[in-house]
């Protein structure tokens, strides 16, 4: 069998390229996720992207937000690289993102938070993971008018999701060399469904000795979070509690246009962008691409190139520590492209 494993044939497909739905997004999307590419292909990594649409763009020319080929695509691929979608508040389509993520059943949302040594923050050497349930609670989207004025929005909590976000969270905290899991809760007033989490929770610490488990309730979480972050290292929460703690974190390190952001399931993956779509500065070559150009390093790492992905993490940051090529957010005068470049030059050769 030998000559097989070595033919020309086998060789090829070795080194054939992975496919990868890609999804540009709204407003500035296309702008940040082209910087992504850019850096993807100066690592030498070959990717073969599946250009689809979502969100307004696909509205636009398909008259859906989720158009049947962009599924099609993710189910093909098992992997996607982001960039924003606009979600409107308080009328039209449902959110695209927790679609996606519930379509596909991408139960984990990860947001790694790491301070970057070129941006003034109140504190120093943040280094958090939130690990966040993705498929239900209050998310679920279940909700009705009882009556004219009253309205009712059901959260779910189950016993199968809540153990395997707290493996998930584990196993992630082992394989990473992490000392500690933090459930975060309020089940001192919902003492049924939040407890039902934090059981869940405990029963999976047990399986894990020599990762120091904690809880907190999510207000007082909140508060430890702006006065002492480095008490916490990996987070664990329900979906309403992880995305709003997990906006709460970035704003530590200089804000959402500097983390990343990853969802994944049993049989694939989405690496976003989770900032928004900034559509008044779109087309104008101001945007910070450093989310999306992390999560493109993430995505690396899951494909399995770990030094290709370090070496884009690597570049980030000694160029936001340099500050010479950075966007105006970053307290530069760079546009996308210049920091994209910038970042490119900082990789060196692969």
């Amino acid at each position: 069998m030998a000559h097989k494993r070595n033919s020309p044939t086998a060789r090829s497909r070795r080194n054939a390229p992975r496919q990868v739905t890609l999804i540009p997004g709204d407003g500035i999307g296309p702008e940040v996720i082209d910087a992504a590419l850019g850096v993807i292909d100066a690592t030498g990594v070959n990717i073969d992207w599946d250009r689809q649409l979502a969100g307004a763009a696909a509205m636009k020319r398909y008259g859906s937000p989720a158009p049947d080929q962009l599924l099609a695509s993710l189910r093909r691929t098992g992997v996607a690289l982001k960039g924003p979608l606009e979600t409107r508040v308080g009328e039209g389509y449902r959110s695209i993102n927790v679609y996606l993520r519930r379509e596909l059943d991408l139960y984990a949302n990860i947001r790694p938070t790491r301070s970057f040594a070129g941006i003034r923050t109140p504190f120093k050497n943040v280094d958090l993971v939130i690990v966040r349930e993705n498929t239900e609670d209050l998310y679920a989207g279940i909700e009705h008018q009882v009556a004219p004025g009253v309205v009712e929005s059901v959260k779910i909590i189950t016993a199968r999701a809540s153990r395997r976000i707290a493996k998930f969270a584990f196993d992630y905290a082992k394989r990473n060399k992490r000392k500690s899991v933090t459930a975060i809760h309020k089940a001192n007033i919902m003492k049924l469904s939040d407890g039902l989490f934090l059981n869940c929770a405990r029963a999976v610490a047990r399986g894990y000795p020599k990762i120091k488990y904690n809880e907190a309730i999510v207000d007082a979480a909140c508060m430890r979070l702006v006065t002492d972050p480095a008490s916490f290292d990996v987070l664990l929460l329900e979906n309403l509690y992880g995305d709003i703690v997990s906006d709460l974190c970035a704003g530590l390190v200089g804000g959402l246009g500097v983390v990343p952001g990853a969802n994944y399931g049993k049989k694939g993956a989405i690496f976003e962008a989770v900032h928004g779509t900034a559509p008044d500065i779109a087309g104008r070559n101001l945007a910070n691409p450093t989310a999306v150009v992390m999560s493109a390093s993430l995505l690396l790492e899951y494909l399995g190139h770990p030094d290709e992905a370090a070496r884009i993490s690597k570049a980030v940051h000694e160029v936001i520590k340099e500050g010479r090529h950075v966007t105006r957010d970053l307290g530069g005068r760079a546009g996308t492209v210049e920091m994209r470049d910038a970042i490119i030059a900082a990789m060196g050769q692969p």
